[in-house]
């Protein structure tokens, strides 16, 4: 399908309606995620739990408000003048998104804020699968298969993942029949939904992405320009809330500040597969279209 000719939507327009679905749900979802930011910030009595627990959800809901969102509209108006990379960060950002409402909802004890989670958890999943059925991000995901250097992109997911997976499964397995489990100590839950996201959905979705990358197929450079594009994010994300973390509560056993230059250093890291994905994929000119339903 020909992504640029003058008959075809663009991914942010329409020639009679205005905004698509795909722009309009990622401006749905940055609204939405800063609302729940600035509550989740701002609003002393909102939360509860444990003090490291809510100083680490003010982190996440900062970076939230003062990263994720500006990157998603950054992403969403480069879209819009013509840029094919764009629609991956887009893609990531919402990941991103998607990923931490799991967390406001499950990680964080009932609070007035449920109903805002809840929407911001449904409209960015909404969001991606619109996102996700847009021609023009299928074309730069073939470009970036067909000219980056899979190989070693797909190498560093495997690492990544690997290396996440042991250290949950290290800190699960020893808890396994114990009541209350060890690795839930200070954290004010039941279960920890970090691990039920990570295991089940995230590392095996690199993984899969990488092995596709790896055989040079689009849907492989499409899923990991979007986790790459989510865990630099998280990154970032894990380094501030455990600095708040630990301000809310020193001694808490969940939090630490040893994590945080690690954390740091690895997005700036992961930046690096994330260009030389970004970079092999197709760039339309200005006022070129970038096609999506």
């Amino acid at each position: 399908m020909d992504t640029t000719t003058a008959t075809t939507p663009t991914l942010g327009t329409s020639t009679t309606r205005g905004p698509g679905p795909a722009t309009a749900l990622a401006v749905v979802t940055a609204v939405l995620a800063l609302v729940s930011a600035v509550w989740t910030f701002v609003d002393p009595g909102l939360l509860h739990g444990p003090a490291a627990m809510q100083g680490s959800a003010r982190g996440t809901a900062l970076v939230l408000g003062v990263l994720a969102v500006p990157v998603l509209l950054v992403s969403v108006w480069r879209a819009r003048l013509g840029s094919g990379p764009a629609l991956v960060t887009w893609a990531g950002a919402l990941l991103y998104v998607v990923y931490n409402a799991v967390l406001f909802l499950f990680l964080t004890p009932f609070n007035a804020a449920f109903l805002v989670y809840v929407a911001l958890f449904g409209t960015s999943l909404w969001a991606v699968g619109h996102l996700a059925m847009s021609p023009g991000l299928w074309q730069v995901a073939r470009d970036a298969a067909r000219r980056a250097p899979v190989r070693g992109v797909a190498v560093y997911v495997w690492v990544v993942a690997v290396l996440n997976a042991i250290a949950w499964l290290a800190m699960i397995i020893p808890s396994l029949g114990d009541h209350p489990a060890p690795m839930l100590e200070g954290t004010g839950v039941q279960t920890n939904a970090i691990y039920v996201q990570d295991l089940a959905v995230w590392l095996p979705l690199a993984a899969v992405g990488a092995l596709w990358l790896w055989r040079r197929e689009a849907r492989g450079a499409l899923v990991v320009g979007a986790v790459l594009g989510l865990w630099a994010i998280e990154s970032v994300s894990i380094a501030v809330d455990q600095w708040f973390g630990v301000r809310a509560d020193p001694d808490s056993p969940v939090v630490s500040l040893s994590v945080i230059p690690p954390f740091l250093v690895l997005a700036v890291v992961g930046l690096v597969p994330l260009w030389l994905l970004l970079r092999s994929g197709s760039r339309a000119a200005p006022g070129r279209e970038v096609g999506a339903p």
